[in-house]
């Protein structure tokens, strides 16, 4: 009986370690507010900031350093304009629909550091045109 009740035990053991459970985490984006931005930008070193207006909006004023990749370009162009998928990436646009847009695009990509902050309408610092 004892023998059985190992052989039991053993057969259980073996099983329970050959199913292996993974939690899927899936991936998403952060929004941040303007100020939180400005606070990346001001303090930290190796971030994107992509503008994914159009050429035209972009020329009209954009934040410094801005990076412009348009909307309708993201999902084809990404991976030439942003080869490091690990890269921190500050995401805007003019209101913020199309910076979410854009930043959901790239989580599909495989981009992994993905800061959404809305859009320059909202941006209450410094542009150059």
């Amino acid at each position: 009986m004892k023998k059985l009740i190992f052989i039991f035990l053993a057969t259980l053991l073996l099983t329970a370690c050959g199913q292996e459970k993974k939690i899927h985490q899936e991936a998403v984006y952060m929004n941040i507010t303007a100020e939180q931005a400005k606070e990346i930008m001001d303090r930290e070193e190796g971030y994107i900031i992509l503008d994914v207006r159009t050429q035209e909006e972009y020329a009209q004023g954009h934040i410094p350093d801005a990076v412009l990749l348009p909307l309708d370009d993201v999902q084809n162009k990404a991976q030439t304009v942003l080869p490091d998928k690990e890269q921190q990436i500050l995401v805007y646009c003019r209101s913020g629909r199309r910076s979410k847009e854009a930043s959901q695009i790239l989580i599909e990509l495989g981009y992994t550091n993905i800061k959404e902050f809305g859009g320059i309408l909202d941006w209450p610092y410094e542009v150059e045109r």
